[in-house]
C-alpha cells in the first residue's frame, strides 16, 4: 500500500470542499464518507497511464490545522502502446546506425535513424509526462497558497 500525507492550515470542512473541487478538476472521483471519503484519480507516469483509488481520512490536529492522509489501495496501470512502438520503430534504424563500423552496408541507416530518432523524440518522449498523488497533493497546498502558505507533503 501506498501512503500519502498532507498538512495544512485550515479545517477540516473546507479542506474536504477543496479536495472534491480539485479531485472535479483532475477529471477524478470523490466520495464523501464519515472521516474522510474515498479518491479516484487518472494518474499519468511517463509512458504509464491508469487510476489510483484508495481511503482518504481527514483528521483535525488544532482549530484551523488539518492533516489528510491518502492510502492507495487499488492500482491500475497499463502502457501506453503507441508510444512503444514508435519507440521501438526508431530503435531499429539506429541499432542498424551502431554497428555500420562492423558492417559498411548498413552505413545507408544513418541518416534515416537520425530522422527516426528526432521523430521519437518530438512524438514521445518530449511529451512525457507525470501526474500522481504528489502532484495531486502538491496542487492542493497550492490551490490555497495565500491563506496556507505552510504545507507539509510527504
Amino acid at each position: 500500500m501506498n501512503r500519502h500525507e498532507l498538512e495544512l492550515d485550515f479545517a477540516v470542512a473546507p479542506l474536504a470542499e477543496r479536495l472534491a473541487g480539485l479531485a472535479d478538476d483532475w477529471a477524478g472521483e470523490w466520495t464523501p464518507g464519515k472521516s474522510g471519503g474515498r479518491l479516484a484519480l487518472p494518474v499519468v507516469f511517463g509512458l504509464r497511464r491508469g487510476e489510483l483509488a484508495g481511503n482518504v481520512e481527514l483528521t483535525a490536529l488544532a482549530a484551523e490545522r488539518s492533516r489528510l492522509v491518502w492510502t492507495i489501495d487499488k492500482s491500475e496501470l497499463f502502457v501506453d502502446r503507441a508510444s512503444v512502438a514508435i519507440l521501438v520503430l526508431a530503435l531499429l534504424p539506429t541499432l542498424g546506425s551502431l554497428l555500420w563500423p562492423f558492417f559498411p552496408t548498413l552505413f545507408a541507416l544513418v541518416p534515416y535513424s537520425a530522422v527516426f530518432g528526432l521523430l521519437a523524440w518530438w512524438l514521445v518522449v518530449s511529451r512525457l509526462r507525470s501526474q500522481g498523488p504528489e502532484e495531486f497533493l502538491a496542487a492542493l497546498a497550492k490551490a490555497d497558497a495565500g491563506e496556507s502558505p505552510a504545507a507539509v507533503v510527504r
